[in-house]
């Protein structure tokens, strides 16, 4: 089977630069990768890889850099591997992903197990990023093989091509797109199995720069997940359980609210939404009039 990495990136030349040399050492290398980005500002200038790599340049926001790369890849390979610029894979990770789709045709989507994930806590390093999976290379699997979810985890998520067909990431989810990965994925379950397996190991960074700002963010938990029980991509106690767990949160935590979250925004950007929702008005692309 062939497979393509596609990796969106916005403001973090350097980060996607490391992933990038990281991927050199997969014992089974990408047969492309894709890096999508608005401009050639947000890259580094091209050096030599094992691989082959197209550079995939348009305007902003995850779900239309993802499309884009879509647009160059669905037709000429079986996989396609999203990683976000700051997730750091196992050196097994892609062999593992190719062998799962061919011993289990019931697969549609699979996703791996995120060892540590520094978008919900502190941000880490490339190197902790490296010793977390070298430790984790000689210990068990936390869980039994495999487990189904609703949707992927959109930082590191490989889809069987043939179950994409007119599917798209929703270009209304705008900027960072939050819960676009659910949105997507959740529509290829008739097609088959969306699971998450523990032999697909990575770190999640959780590098803050290039992310949209708080009362952005804030503006998207409330309406992204109403927007989508709407759509019908999204059960609506699973949206109703989103948006109460994250303004309640951003509530109880904005008098104190950690360093790396801007608590106070996102409650902001909850209230805004929240206001737009009792009037009717569902419009994520809202986001993109907020500062």
């Amino acid at each position: 089977m062939k497979l393509a990495v596609v990796i969106p990136t916005l403001g973090r030349k350097a980060v996607a630069s490391r992933l990038l040399s990281h991927l050199e050492s997969q014992s089974r290398l990408p047969d492309h990768v894709f890096v999508t980005a608005p401009d050639e500002g947000h890259v580094e200038q091209e050096t030599s890889h094992s691989y082959p790599i197209s550079m995939v340049f348009g305007g902003r926001g995850l779900c239309a850099q993802r499309n884009r790369a879509l647009s160059q890849s669905i037709g000429g390979f079986d996989i396609i591997t999203f990683f976000d610029d700051d997730f750091v894979p196992s050196d097994d990770y892609i062999k593992n992903v190719v062998d799962e789709f061919e011993l289990h045709n019931e697969y549609s989507v699979l996703m791996g197990d995120v060892l540590y994930d520094g978008a919900h806590d502190k941000a880490c390093s490339f190197e902790e990023a490296i010793r977390i999976l070298q430790h984790a290379a000689s210990s068990p699997p936390p869980f039994h093989d495999p487990v189904d979810h609703l949707g992927a985890y959109g930082c590191n998520m490989s889809i069987r091509t043939s179950a994409i067909g007119a599917v798209r990431f929703d270009e209304k989810l705008a900027l960072y797109g939050w819960q676009e990965d659910i949105d997507f994925t959740a529509q290829l379950r008739r097609h088959g199995r969306v699971v998450r397996l523990s032999s697909l190991r990575g770190v999640h960074l959780g590098i803050r720069s290039g992310r949209v700002s708080g009362v952005r963010f804030g503006y998207s938990q409330m309406v992204n997940p109403v927007y989508l029980a709407r759509k019908g991509t999204m059960p609506v106690g699973f949206a109703a359980d989103l948006i109460f767990r994250n303004l309640a949160a951003n509530l109880a935590k904005s008098l104190f609210p950690e360093p790396h979250i801007d608590r106070r925004g996102r409650l902001k950007g909850n209230l805004i939404g929240a206001r737009h929702l009792i009037a009717g008005r569902i419009e994520p692309e809202y986001v993109l009039e907020l500062k």
